[in-house]
C-alpha cells in the first residue's frame, strides 16, 4: 500500500480491534482522528512506513490500546503528554527510529502494565528519571539506546523488575552514564544486555550484578574502557551465551578461557584491548563452534596454535595488529573451510603462506599485509572465484604477477604494493576496481586495459614501467557507461612521450599523479576538461611551453564531497544474522546484523609545505593541489589561476616562468602552500597577498623580483629571509631595509660628457689589441736573437717537453696493449 491514509477511510471501522499496516509506503499525517471512533482498538501497528508530522494528543482517546507501534517512520516533535499517558492499558509501546525530541514525560509511570518499551533511535534529551522506570515493574524489554540523554542513571532502578529480560542502552548519541550500587543482587535474569559506551567511566569495572546472571544470550559491553582481566567466568556461568562483545576496553593480561564452554557460543570480540601473551594451545577445541573470533589490536605474541584448525564453523578470523610470529599453521587452511574473512595483517608472520594446502575456497577477504611472508603469488588462488579483497602489501613476495589476477571473477580490490614482484604486468583486458601494485620492480609498457570499465583506482607508482602512456588506458568506458576512473598514480617510472589527449575524456578523474617520469611536450588543454580534479602533479618531467589558462575551469575541491566523499570503495558481506523474536502482541525481533564491511581507503602522496604528505580516505577528499614544478615551462603565470579559490597547494617552482606574480592570487583564500621559487619572475610581490590568512608556506626565492616585501602582517609576519633569497632588488623585513636603497646617491642626468666607461668603439679596440700583440711577439724574438744563452735555454725546454709527451704516449700504448692480451 502507498499514499495517504485518510481519516474518513477509518471513521466507519467502529468495531476494529486490530489494525496492522506495517511495512508499506503510507505517508502523510497519522490518521488518529479517524481511529478515534474505534473504541475497541487494541493493537495498532503502523511501523515501517513514511508517516510524518506530530503525534496528536487525540491518541489518548484510544483507551483500549494494548500495543502501539509507530516505529521506523518520520515522526517528530515531543511526545503528547496529555494523550500518551492516558493509555494505561498499554503492554507494548514501540516508537523507535523516528525523530522525536524533548524530554520524556514523567507521567509514563502511569503505564504500569507496560512490558515492552522501545524509544531507541530518536533525539530525546534530558535525564532518564529513575522514578518512572522503577514504577514499570512489569517491564520485560526496554530499549532507550541512541538518543541524546544525559546525566547519571542508576541500574538499581531495575531492582524490582523480576521479569526483565532485555536491556539495551547504546550510548552512541547519549551523554548519560549508567551507574550501579555494588553488591546488590538483582531479581531478574537477563537474556540480552547491551550497554555499549554507557557504563560509568569513573568505576571502569564490570557490573557486579553480572556475577548473578546465568541465562544471558547476548552481552555487549563494548566501548566502556573497562579495566581488569578477561572475565572468563562470564562465559562459564552463562551456558546459553551466543554473543560476547568486549571491544574497545582496557582489559589486560592473558586471554584465558575456561576449558569447557557451551556449544552455543558463536561470536567473541575482544579487539582493541591490552590482552597479551600466547593463546591457549587448545583454543581451537574450546571454541570449536565459534563463527566469529576477533582478537585484533591487542598485544598477543608467539605462535598461532595448530588447534585453531578445529574451528570448522569459523567464518571470520581477525588476528590483525598483534605480535604473532612464526609460520601460520597449515591446520588453519585444512580445517577452517568455511572461512570467508581472514585477517592476519600487521604481525610478524613469515613463511610461504599460499601453498598447495591453501584450500579456503569460500574466502572473500584475505589480508596478509605488513608481515614477513615470502614466495610467489601461487596459482592456487586461481580457483578462489569468491575472493573479492586481497591485500598482501609490505611483504617479501616475488616472482611475476599471474594473468588470472585480471579475470573478472577475481576481486574488486587487489593490493600488492611494496613487494619484490618483477617482470611485465600482463593484464591487458580487465582489471579490478582497486589496483595497487606500487613500489615493486615491474617493467615493460603500461597495460592498456581496453575493457576494464570497472577500474576506479590504479596505483602503479615506483616501478620500472617504460614507453608512452597508451591511449587505450583511458577508454575505460562504453557507450552506455560513464567513466569510472577516479585515481591514476603512475609517478616515478620511466615513462616518456606526451600526455594522451584522450585523458581529457575521463571526466570522473579526481587524482592525477605523473611525477618523476620523462614525459615531455606541451601540457594539453584537454586536461582542463577534468573539472573534478582534486590533485594534479606533473612535476619532475620535461614539459615545455606555457601553462594553459583554462585550468580555471577545474574547481580543485570546490565541488564538495558529494561526488566522492561517500564513494563505495569496497564491499561487504553478511556472515552472521541472528534474530531473536520478542513481544507477544507486536511482531518485533531483536536482530544482530554482523556484517564485514570493508572499504579500502584511497591514498596519495603530494608535496605541500615543503614536505611530502600522505593523504588517505576522508583527508584525501579534503585536499586539493596543483604541482607543475621542475619542468621547462615558460611564459606568464595565468592570471586565471586566481580563480582557483578552493585550492590548498600551488607549486610552479623550478621552471622558466616570466612576468609578474598575478594580483589575482589574492583570491586564493584557501591556499596553504605557494611556491614560485627558481623562475624568472619580475616586478613586485602584490601587497594584496597579505589577505591569504591560511598561507603557511610562501617562497619566491631566486627570481628577479624587486620593490618592497608586503608588510609583515598576518601570515607574512611568519616568513623568514629564505622565502625571498636570490632577489637582488627586494627589500624590507626580513631582508635589508628599503631606506638603504632609497638613500643611495641619485643617478646624474646623462649628457655628452658622461658616457659610460664600457661604451668603447669596436674598431679602436681591435686595432689597439692587434698592435699590442705584434709588438709583444717582436720583442720576444728580438730578445732571443740578442742573447744566445736564453735562446739555447728556450730550445732545450721545447725539446724536453716534446720528448716527455712522446714517452708518455708510448708508455700508455704499451700498457693498453698488454692489458688487451691478458
Amino acid at each position: 500500500m502507498k499514499g495517504r491514509l485518510q481519516n474518513t477511510d477509518l471513521a466507519n471501522l467502529r468495531s476494529l480491534e486490530v489494525l496492522i499496516l506495517r511495512d508499506n509506503f503510507l505517508n502523510g499525517i497519522l490518521p488518529i482522528q479517524g481511529l478515534a471512533t474505534s473504541g475497541s482498538l487494541e493493537i495498532l501497528d503502523l511501523s515501517e512506513n513514511k508517516f510524518n508530522g506530530f503525534v496528536s494528543s487525540q491518541i489518548g482517546v484510544l483507551s483500549s490500546l494494548k500495543a502501539l507501534s509507530l516505529g521506523d517512520n518520520r515522526l517528530k516533535g515531543s511526545l503528547p503528554r496529555q494523550g500518551l499517558c492516558k493509555l494505561n492499558k498499554l503492554v507494548e509501546l514501540d516508537l523507535a527510529y523516528n525523530k522525536f525530541e524533548g524530554t520524556l514525560p514523567p507521567c509514563l509511570n502511569n503505564l504500569t502494565s507496560l512490558q515492552l518499551l522501545d524509544l531507541s533511535r530518536n533525539e530525546f534529551t534530558g535525564n532518564i528519571l529513575s522514578s518512572w522506570i522503577a514504577s514499570l515493574t512489569s517491564l520485560k524489554y526496554i530499549d532507550l539506546g541512541s538518543n541524546k540523554f544525559d546525566g547519571l542513571f542508576s541500574f538499581s532502578s531495575f531492582a524490582n523488575h523480576s521479569m526483565l529480560e532485555l536491556v539495551r542502552f547504546t550510548c552512541d548519541g547519549n551523554k548519560f552514564q549508567i551507574n550501579e550500587i555494588s553488591g546488590w543482587v538483582p531479581s531478574f535474569q537477563l537474556q540480552f544486555l547491551i550497554l555499549s559506551g554507557c557504563l560509568n567511566k569513573l568505576s571502569s569495572e564490570l557490573p557486579t550484578f553480572l556475577l548473578h546472571q546465568y541465562n544471558l544470550k547476548v552481552v555487549d559491553l563494548s566501548h566502556n574502557k573497562l579495566k581488569g582481566r578477561f572475565p572468563g567466568w562470564l562465559l562459564e556461568n552463562n551456558t546459553r551465551l551466543e554473543y560476547v562483545n568486549l571491544k574497545n576496553n582496557s582489559l589486560f593480561g592473558q586471554f584465558h578461557l575456561p576449558l569447557h564452554l557451551n556449544d552455543s557460543l558463536s561470536w567473541v570480540d575482544v579487539s582493541k584491548n591490552q590482552l597479551e601473551g600466547q593463546l591457549q594451545e587448545g583454543i581451537g577445541k574450546i571454541l570449536s563452534n565459534l563463527k566469529d573470533l576477533d582478537l585484533s589490536e591487542n598485544a598477543f605474541e608467539g605462535y598461532l596454535p595448530s588447534s585453531i584448525g578445529n574451528m570448522s564453523l569459523l567464518e571470520r578470523l581477525d588476528l590483525s595488529v598483534n605480535n604473532f610470529s612464526g609460520v601460520v599453521p597449515q591446520e588453519l587452511f585444512a580445517g577452517c573451510l568455511k572461512l570467508m574473512a581472514l585477517k592476519l595483517s600487521y604481525n610478524n608472520f613469515q613463511g610461504n603462506l599460499i601453498s598447495t594446502q591453501f584450500n579456503l575456497t569460500r574466502l572473500m577477504l584475505l589480508e596478509l599485509n605488513d608481515n614477513r611472508f615470502f614466495g610467489t603469488l601461487s596459482n592456487v588462488l586461481y580457483k578462489y572465484t569468491n575472493l573479492q579483497f586481497l591485500d598482501a602489501s609490505n611483504n617479501y613476495l616475488s616472482g611475476t604477477i599471474p594473468r588470472w589476477i585480471c579475470n573478472e571473477t577475481h576481486g574488486s580490490t587487489l593490493i600488492l604494493r611494496n613487494n619484490l614482484f618483477r617482470g611485465h604486468f600482463q593484464c591487458e583486458v580487465k582489471a579490478p576496481e582497486f589496483l595497487d601494485l606500487s613500489h615493486n620492480f615491474l617493467s615493460g609498457s603500461l597495460p592498456s586495459w581496453s575493457e576494464a570499465s570497472s577500474l576506479k583506482h590504479v596505483h602503479l607508482e615506483g616501478n620500472l614501467f617504460s614507453g608512452s602512456i597508451p591511449e587505450e588506458f583511458f577508454n575505460l568506458t562504453s557507450y552506455f557507461m560513464k567513466p569510472s576512473l577516479r585515481t591514476m598514480d603512475i609517478s616515478y617510472n620511466n615513462l616518456s612521450g606526451t600526455i594522451p589527449h584522450a585523458l581529457g575524456t575521463v571526466s570522473s578523474l579526481r587524482i592525477l599523479l605523473l611525477k618523476g617520469n620523462s614525459l615531455s611536450g606541451y601540457i594539453p588543454t584537454q586536461l582542463c576538461r577534468l573539472n573534478k580534479l582534486n590533485l594534479i602533479d606533473l612535476s619532475s618531467n620535461f614539459f615545455s611551453g606555457s601553462i594553459p589558462n583554462c585550468f580555471r575551469y577545474i574547481t580543485f575541491g570546490g565541488h564538495g564531497l558529494d561526488d566522492f566523499g561517500s564513494e563505495d570503495r569496497g564491499f561487504g558481506f553478511l556472515h552472521w544474522d541472528p534474530s531473536y523474536p520478542y513481544g507477544s502482541l507486536l511482531a518485533k525481533n531483536f536482530e544482530f546484523h554482523i556484517q564485514e564491511a570493508l572499504y579500502e581507503q584511497d591514498e596519495a602522496n603530494f608535496v605541500t609545505k615543503n614536505r611530502t604528505n600522505s593523504y588517505k580516505g576522508g583527508f584525501l577528499d579534503l585536499m586539493s593541489g596543483l604541482d607543475f614544478s621542475c619542468n621547462n615551462l615558460t611564459g606568464l603565470i595565468p592570471a586565471e589561476f586566481g580563480m582557483l579559490s578552493s585550492i590548498h597547494a600551488l607549486n610552479l617552482s623550478y621552471n622558466k616562468l616570466t612576468g609578474s606574480i598575478p594580483k589575482t592570487f589574492s583570491n586564493l583564500t584557501q591556499i596553504e602552500s605557494l611556491d614560485l621559487s627558481h623562475n624568472s619572475l619580475s616586478g613586485e610581490i602584490p601587497p594584496e597577498l597579505i589577505e591569504l590568512h591560511f598561507l603557511a608556506v610562501f617562497t619566491v626565492a631566486y627570481n628577479n623580483l624587486s620593490g618592497r616585501i608586503p608588510d609583515g602582517k598576518a601570515q607574512f609576519g611568519t616568513f623568514d629571509a629564505n622565502s625571498y633569497i636570490g632577489n637582488q632588488f627586494l627589500c624590507g623585513p626580513p631582508l635589508k631595509n628599503c631606506s638603504s636603497i632609497d638613500d643611495s646617491p641619485s643617478t646624474p642626468t646623462p649628457d655628452a660628457s658622461d658616457e659610460k666607461w664600457y661604451k668603447i668603439d669596436p674598431l679602436v679596440f681591435f686595432v689597439s689589441f692587434s698592435v699590442s700583440y705584434i709588438i709583444f711577439c717582436l720583442g720576444v724574438i728580438s730578445l732571443l736573437y740578442i742573447n744566445p744563452y736564453w735562446r739555447q735555454w728556450c730550445f732545450n725546454l721545447i725539446e724536453d717537453r716534446v720528448y716527455s709527451c712522446y714517452y708518455f704516449v708510448l708508455d700508455t700504448l704499451r700498457k693498453l696493449s698488454s692489458g688487451l692480451y691478458n
